[in-house]
């Protein structure tokens, strides 16, 4: 049997506990800035906490730094993660790459870098890119199909992460203009207003309405339990649930569901 990873998600330590005891292998939680979710921000006092209670289970915890960082926040950025790999943080998520190459250049301490599904690595040729650069591991886009998925295994030395559950946007990772197009709030600085959530009409050139005040761009949330065994075949190393502002129940019972199958 080959060796994988459930990999859960955490708003908070409370609920990254939660996901520990009912079975999680890894989680993913936010630090205190630079991550997609700008509204679920963790402190590195409570970063430090669930590292020890992960560790005494051997559970992984990989924290996300996966926006576009300017040129003023980069400094920044590099201090926090020497201050998350000081308390033991296992993985870093990133998608900015000036601190990808702050990694290649030595800037960084000697922890995984994993490249974030923000990062839009939805080809071979792009995930063979990031394993060229070196990366632990990368977090693939979550539009592939199986064959897709297949070809990058086979043909990349680095771990392979893919989602296995939860939302799914309408637009690629790493790739939406949507929420800054219509507010300022882009996704790619963790503050997506999700407007793919809200309803619209669809109206043809002559002004007739074909569909009004429907869910026209929300997607219906995406479940893979039936495809684990082929993808664990093909060599994808991380399951990954998605729900990084869900609330704990959704966690328990998705990482208590996945942990049974």
């Amino acid at each position: 049997m080959k060796e994988v990873e459930l990999l859960a998600p955490a708003k908070n330590l409370e609920t990254a506990i939660a996901a520990i005891n009912s079975g999680a292998d890894a989680i993913y939680i936010g630090a205190s800035e630079f991550g997609a979710r700008k509204n679920a921000p963790n402190s590195l006092e409570d970063i430090e906490i669930l590292v020890n209670y992960a560790h005494k289970f051997y559970v992984r915890v990989h924290v996300v730094i996966n926006t576009i960082l300017n040129d003023n926040e980069l400094g920044q950025a590099v201090k926090l993660v020497e201050k998350l790999y000081n308390i033991g943080v296992d993985a870093i998520i990133i998608q900015d790459m000036g601190l990808m190459k702050a990694a290649i250049e030595g800037k960084l301490p000697p922890i995984q870098i994993h490249a974030s599904t923000q990062c839009d690595n939805r080809t071979l040729e792009k995930v063979k890119f990031f394993d060229n650069l070196g990366v632990s591991r990368v977090i693939l886009a979550r539009e592939l199909s199986l064959d897709q998925i297949d070809e990058i295994c086979q043909n990349t030395e680095c771990e392979i992460e893919t989602f296995i559950h939860g939302a799914l946007c309408v637009s690629y990772s790493g790739q939406c203009y949507l929420s800054y197009a219509n507010g300022g709030r882009s996704a790619n600085r963790g503050e997506c207003a999700q407007p793919c959530r809200k309803k619209y009409s669809l109206v043809d050139e002559n002004g007739k309405i074909i569909l009004k005040d429907k869910y026209l761009l929300s997607l219906k949330d995406f479940n893979a339990s039936e495809s684990i065994e082929k993808l664990i075949n093909f060599g994808v190393k991380s399951f990954k649930i998605e729900g990084r502002l869900k609330d704990i129940n959704y966690v328990k019972n998705n990482v208590l569901y996945y942990n049974n199958l």
